[in-house]
């Protein structure tokens, strides 16, 4: 019997996992659901998958759901699912309403929460991470990720995509995605010192850039910039002490080591690159394959690299962050 998995959401993110899926998971049956019916539609023409209206009109056994709707649906979502015996991989949240309820829920069950972080699987942030573990000397980083909002989903209008509204907006989730691999490569932020601004005419409800100084644990210090402004997409990135210095621009070629006896940067030679023109070019497909190949792993039994539990502590340094005068 082929098992089902589900597809919540068939926007950017949703349609991403049915690719993925599909190549990955051949032998399960696909079903997508999403409220709007010309997208549903569009995906069952593309992707010749099924569609229904909703989770009860599925007929069970479901193996998995990938929910991959706007945040504040989530929690609610994922009840669900687990109620109706489907191992769950949940789009990032931005917030962690529900999260004690549904992690008791999944172990009564006895069925997998997966929460997606995909820049760990990044090959890139991999070798960052595993260099400053091995390097114990507090170090300096600095990090500038900015990316002008109404480029993130050019096809949607705006004011209906979530990173526009205050709650979930466009700065916050950039916070999310990035401080998960941040803290595992240099540990806990233990405080913060933020500047925030509007520097925009988007007329936004919530500060379009923050300037953040990171204390971490073992006395590393980071400069994070996050913004929606810049015209440019860019992620750019340093690290270093006295006796390391990396650099990266966010795709894989640009990953640069200093060698200290040479005095020479050399680039860091990682593995695949996979890319849709879709999207911009630091935007590496591999760590999505990655990550649903870490899924179905955590479904058998494997530890993932990210859990709820870690992310409640990164939304609440958010929360932090957002609150800081």
């Amino acid at each position: 019997m082929k098992k089902t998995i589900l597809v919540i959401g068939l926007g950017s993110m949703g349609q991403r996992r049915i690719r993925i899926l599909k190549a990955l998971r051949p032998e399960c049956t696909i079903i997508g659901i999403d409220k709007d019916k010309t997208r549903a539609e569009q995906a069952k023409q593309e992707y010749g998958i099924d569609i229904c209206s909703s989770i009860s009109d599925v007929k069970p056994p479901i193996y998995a759901a990938f929910i991959c709707t706007s945040p504040e649906s989530h929690p609610g979502l994922t009840t669900t699912c687990l109620q109706n015996g489907c191992h769950v991989f949940s789009e990032i949240n931005l917030l962690d309403t529900g999260y004690e309820e549904n992690l008791k829920l999944a172990q009564t069950q006895g069925k997998t929460l997966f929460l997606s972080s995909t820049p760990l699987y990044k090959e890139e942030i991999q070798y960052i991470i595993q260099k400053s573990q091995e390097n114990r000397d507090k170090k300096i980083y600095i990090y500038h990720v900015g990316q002008y909002l109404p480029d993130w989903h050019p096809w949607d209008n705006l004011d209906d995509f979530f990173v526009s509204r205050k709650a979930t907006n466009g700065c916050r989730e950039l916070l999310a995605i990035e401080l998960p691999w941040i803290t595992a490569a240099f540990g806990k932020i233990e405080s913060v010192s933020v500047t925030k601004a509007n520097f925009s005419h988007l007329g936004l409800s919530f500060p379009d850039t923050y300037a953040i100084q990171a204390s971490h644990s073992d006395g590393t210090v980071g400069i994070i910039i996050i913004d929606v402004v810049s015209r440019k997409a860019v992620r750019r990135f340093e690290a270093y002490n006295d006796s390391m210095y990396l650099s990266w621009e966010g795709t894989p070629a640009s990953l640069l080591e200093k060698d200290m006896e040479s005095g020479e940067e050399r680039t860091v030679v990682l593995g695949s690159y996979i890319h849709d023109e879709r999207y911009g070019a630091f935007v590496n497909e591999a760590a999505y394959v990655k990550e649903l190949e870490e899924f179905f792993a955590a479904v058998e039994g494997k530890k993932p690299l990210y859990s709820f539990t870690q992310d409640q502590e990164i939304i609440r340094l958010i929360n932090t962050i957002e609150e800081n005068p």
